[in-house]
C-alpha cells in the first residue's frame, strides 16, 4: 500500500514540485524554539492516540527528534507553521523539548500544505477511514479529479474508492462510532445504504456480538433480500407486511408471517445460539 500511494499521490502533483520538495528534505537543517512553530491548518487527521504519543516522547528522551520537522515561514514574522510531522511536534513537546529540528521550505502555497500533509500521513497510513475519506474528498475537490482518475493515481479500484467515501455519508455518530476505531472500516461499508434504525441495530450487534465483517455482511445480505421479498408483498397484503416490517426492525432478524388478516403463523429466524439468546431477551422485555 505504501508504494501505491507514494508513487499514485506524487502523480498528482507536478513533478517540479515534487523534485523542489525532495531537494528542500536533503538540504540543511537547522534548529527552532518549538513554541514558534503552529500546527498545520489542513492536518487531516483528528485523532492521535495518547499512548503512542507517550512511547514516541520517551524515544525523543533517549535518543532526540532523528527526523526534522517540515516547516514554512507563517504571516507572523517570527513564527512557523508546521508542513510535516504533527506526530513528532506533539511527541517533542511532550518530551519537553525547547528547540526541534527543522527543514524550512520558504514559499509553500496552500495547495502545496494540503499535498504535503496528506502525502505524510497517506503514506504512513496514520488516518482513521473517516479521516482517510475526507482526505480522498479533499484530493478531488483540489485537484478536480474523478473518482476514476483518482483510483488510477493513488493505484486503487475505483470501488474502492467509491466505498470509502461512502462512508462520509453515514450518520454522524456512526462516523465517530468508525473513527474510534470501535468498529473497522470494512464493517462500516456494510452499513451505507441501509436505513438510520437498521444501521444503529446493527453497529450496537456487531459490538456487543463482536461480529465480523463477513457476519455483518451476511447480515446485510439478508435484510436486503426480506426488504425485496417485503417490498413486493404489498401488492398482496399490505396489512401484513407492514406488520411484518415493523417486527423485523423490532427484532432485526429475518421474520416469515403465513396465512391471512384472519390466522397465521410467524416465524423468527436466528443464525447462532448467543442470535436466539438476544431474540428471547427482547421477546422477554
Amino acid at each position: 500500500m505504501h508504494q501505491a500511494l507514494g508513487k499514485g499521490l506524487e502523480a498528482l502533483i507536478p513533478k517540479s514540485q515534487i523534485t523542489d520538495y525532495k531537494l528542500q528534505i536533503s538540504e540543511g537543517i537547522v534548529k527552532v524554539p518549538i513554541e514558534k512553530i503552529k500546527p498545520n491548518r489542513y492536518q487531516p487527521r483528528n485523532k492521535f492516540k495518547e499512548e503512542n504519543l507517550t512511547e514516541l516522547a520517551n524515544s525523543i528522551k533517549e535518543k532526540g527528534l532523528l527526523q526534522p520537522l517540515v516547516i514554512s515561514p507563517s504571516a507572523i514574522p517570527g513564527e512557523y507553521e508546521l508542513l510535516a510531522g504533527e506526530r513528532r511536534l506533539r511527541a517533542a513537546k511532550l518530551a519537553g523539548l525547547n528547540e526541534v529540528k527543522v527543514i524550512i521550505r520558504p514559499e509553500v502555497t496552500e495547495q502545496e500544505r494540503l499535498q504535503i500533509s496528506l502525502i505524510e500521513n497517506l503514506q504512513r497510513e496514520d488516518l482513521n477511514p473517516i479521516e482517510e475519506a475526507q482526505a480522498y474528498q479533499k484530493l478531488i475537490k483540489e485537484f478536480g479529479l474523478t473518482q476514476e482518475e483518482l483510483a488510477q493515481r493513488l493505484g486503487k479500484s475505483r470501488a474502492a474508492i467509491a466505498n470509502t467515501l461512502r462512508l462520509l455519508n453515514l450518520p454522524q455518530e456512526i462516523k465517530e462510532t468508525i473513527a474510534s476505531g470501535t468498529i473497522s472500516s470494512g464493517h462500516a461499508r456494510n452499513l451505507v445504504g441501509l436505513p438510520v434504525e437498521e444501521i444503529q441495530k446493527l453497529v450496537q450487534r456487531i459490538i456487543q456480538e463482536r461480529l465480523s465483517v463477513r457476519e455483518t455482511e451476511k447480515i446485510v445480505e439478508r435484510f436486503k433480500v426480506e426488504s425485496l421479498k417485503l417490498r413486493k408483498k404489498k401488492k398482496i397484503l399490505p396489512e401484513l407486511v407492514s406488520l411484518s416490517e415493523e417486527l423485523q426492525h423490532l427484532l432485526g432478524t429475518k421474520i416469515k408471517i403465513k396465512g391471512n388478516t384472519k390466522k397465521g403463523r410467524i416465524e423468527i429466524y436466528y443464525y447462532s445460539l448467543s442470535d436466539l439468546e438476544r431474540l428471547i431477551g427482547l421477546i422477554k422485555r
